[in-house]
C-alpha cells in the first residue's frame, strides 16, 4: 500500500464529514463516501481535518469518525486522522483515540490563534509524537492557523522518527523544494494546484479537499507523470485547474463548496456546521459545471 517515500499513499482526501439534515453526525454517510473514494482512486484518507470541520466536532464525534471509516476501507488504503489543536495535552488525548479507534496515522495542525514560536512549535510536534505510536504529519497552513512553521523547524522535526511527512499549505515553494532536498519528509500537496508542481520535484502526492468531488480526476495527474506521459499530466492538471478554482479561491472555505458539490451530486454531504453557511445556488450551480465540464474530458 504505501512505500518508505509515501508513508500513507500517494493521493489521500481529506475528507468532508457528512452530516445528516438535523446537523447530526451521519456515520453511514461517511462510510459510503469512503468507499466511494477507494473505488475512484484514493489510497488514503484524512477524516477530521480543516475540510471535515473538526474545529466543529466533538471528541466523541472525531473517534467515531475514524471508527466507522476503518471499518468501511478495512486495511485497503490508510487512514489519517485529524487531531491538531491549540492545545498540545488536548492533541495528545485525541492522538491516543485515534490510535485506539485504528488510525494509520496523525495531522497534526500548527496550533493556532496562539501563535507560538519555533522552539515552542517544535516540542508541541515532539511531545504529540512522543505520545502516541503513530506517525505523523506536520500540516503547514499559516493563512489558517497564523503561525508559519519554518523550514528550519521541520529540518529538525525530520530528525524524529516517528515525524514522517508534511502536508504542505504555506505556498513557499522554494521552502518545500528546500526540506524535500534535505530529509526524508513525505512532502503531500495540500493546495490542489500544486499537485503535479510538488510531485515533480519529489514530493509523495497530495491531500485534497478537491477529491472529495473529483478523486479519479485528480489521480490520473500522478498516475500520467508516473508513467512518464508528462505532459498528459499537464493537461489533466490543467483541466482540474477551474474546479480548483471555485472549490479553493472562490472567497469559501472548501468545506463548504465540497459539500454544496456533493449534495448536487447525490452524495453524502449534508450541511455544514455554524459559523460556517451553506453555498448559495449560483455558487453551487457554478461548481457543478466545472465538474461536469472536468468528468467529460475524459
Amino acid at each position: 500500500m504505501t512505500t518508505t517515500d509515501t508513508p500513507f499513499g500517494r493521493a489521500l482526501c481529506a475528507m468532508i464529514t457528512p452530516f445528516t439534515d438535523e446537523g447530526a453526525l451521519d456515520l453511514p454517510g461517511a462510510q459510503r463516501l469512503a468507499e466511494r473514494l477507494v473505488s475512484q482512486g484514493c489510497d488514503g484518507l484524512v477524516p477530521s481535518g480543516t475540510t471535515g470541520e473538526s474545529p466543529t466536532t466533538t471528541d466523541e464525534e472525531k473517534t467515531r469518525l475514524v471508527r466507522a471509516v476503518r471499518e468501511a476501507v478495512g486495511e485497503r488504503v490508510s487512514v489519517v486522522a485529524g487531531v491538531g489543536t491549540s492545545d498540545t495535552r488536548h492533541t495528545v488525548e485525541l492522538a491516543l483515540a485515534a490510535e485506539k479507534a485504528g488510525a494509520d496515522g496523525l495531522l497534526i495542525v500548527a496550533p493556532y490563534y496562539s501563535r507560538p514560536p519555533q522552539d515552542a512549535l517544535e516540542a508541541h510536534f515532539r511531545e504529540i509524537a512522543d505520545a502516541s505510536g503513530l506517525p505523523l504529519t506536520v500540516y503547514d497552513i499559516p493563512g489558517r492557523t497564523g503561525v508559519r512553521i519554518e523550514p528550519d523547524t521541520l529540518l529538525r522535526l525530520a530528525e524524529h522518527p516517528r515525524i514522517v511527512a508534511v502536508k504542505d499549505c504555506s505556498y513557499d515553494f522554494l521552502a518545500a523544494q528546500k526540506v524535500i532536498s534535505r530529509t526524508e519528509l513525505a512532502y503531500y500537496a495540500g493546495c490542489d494546484e500544486h499537485i503535479l508542481a510538488l510531485y515533480a520535484v519529489g514530493g509523495a502526492g497530495y491531500i485534497s479537499t478537491v477529491a472529495n468531488a473529483a478523486p479519479a480526476q485528480l489521480r490520473a495527474v500522478l498516475d500520467a507523470f508516473d508513467a512518464g506521459r508528462t505532459a498528459e499530466a499537464a493537461v489533466r492538471q490543467q483541466q482540474a485547474t477551474h474546479l480548483i478554482e471555485l472549490m479553493m479561491s472562490s472567497g469559501l472555505p472548501g468545506t463548504v463548496t465540497a459539500k454544496a458539490l456533493l449534495g448536487e451530486l447525490g452524495l453524502p454531504a449534508g450541511p455544514v456546521r455554524p459559523p460556517l453557511r451553506p453555498a448559495d445556488r449560483e455558487t453551487t450551480d457554478g461548481l457543478l459545471n466545472a465538474y461536469r465540464t472536468l468528468t467529460a474530458a475524459e
